[in-house]
């Protein structure tokens, strides 16, 4: 049984599921190197235009598999390549999360790693780093608190309590609440529509927005002046018209081509 199954579609989606459901999608050391590869690889693949990421079961992932805790946290834990969150972090396709059950720890943080998150109404994140003595690592402690706020950040890390789906979608952390049976078709409702769109420019916003959010306001919008400049010097004159041309047939309701 593969326990990270990559499955891709010919629209350009891929579907990452964590698949070791009767442990709750606790996490092994080969596990999270499978993940890492997996993205690295899907990132690579110029057909695929998003990545889903879900759990199989009961849980989306339930964090790290404590049985092997030594091998995992004092094994190569500065190897980029066999680091998921890293490569999530790297990967330019943008990641839905899709969330049920639990997010626990690391599997928190592998949810703060997607760029949108959908969640079923009985999802919970949950951040035990304080109460099992883990530090954390994959970001937990810096992300949250940019997402949600300190004062909200510093009640869910320091208590160890679950934060609800609706909670979460309430503070900005999920973007949509849904029925579980529905969390799959909501995903791919969202993938669908980013697909939809230029895929070029789809990447470069990802980044803008992804590079930009860690730099204060002033940088970030030079940050985004001088993308912005780098990419309309890169554009040749028929791309000029195709954009003019897409832009025309959409103001006149006829079905345009596609840039």
């Amino acid at each position: 049984m593969e326990l990270i199954q990559v499955q891709q579609e010919p629209s350009g989606i891929a579907f990452v599921t964590i698949n070791r459901p009767k442990s709750l999608n606790s996490l092994t050391k080969s596990m999270m190197t499978d993940l890492a590869r997996a993205f690295k690889r899907l990132d690579g693949d110029d057909s695929v235009r998003v990545i889903v990421l879900s759990g199989a079961g009961r849980a989306f992932c339930s964090g790290v598999d404590l049985t092997a805790a030594e091998d995992v946290f004092k094994g190569d834990v500065k190897d980029v390549e066999t680091d998921p969150v890293f490569q999530m972090e790297l990967c330019r396709k943008p990641i839905i999360g899709a969330i049920h059950g639990f997010a626990v720890t690391a599997g928190f943080e592998i949810a703060l790693a997607c760029d949108i998150l959908i969640a079923s109404k009985g999802a919970k994140f949950i951040d035990t780093h304080a109460r099992f003595g883990i530090f954390p690592s994959w970001g937990l402690s810096q992300k949250l608190s940019r997402i949600i706020g300190p004062n909200k950040a510093r009640e869910v890390s320091l208590t160890a309590m679950p934060l609800t789906a609706g909670a979460a979608e309430k503070w900005g952390l999920v973007n949509h609440v849904v029925e579980e049976s529905d969390l799959l078709k909501k995903a791919r409702e969202v993938a669908e529509a980013i697909i939809r769109n230029n895929g070029d420019l789809v990447l470069r916003y990802k980044s803008v927005i992804n590079d930009g959010f860690k730099l204060d306001l002033h940088h970030a919008l030079a940050l985004e002046k001088e993308r912005a400049h780098n990419y309309y010097d890169g554009m040749t004159k028929d791309q000029f018209e195709k954009m003019q041309k897409f832009i025309a047939g959409r103001s006149s309701n006829k079905p345009p081509s596609k840039m």
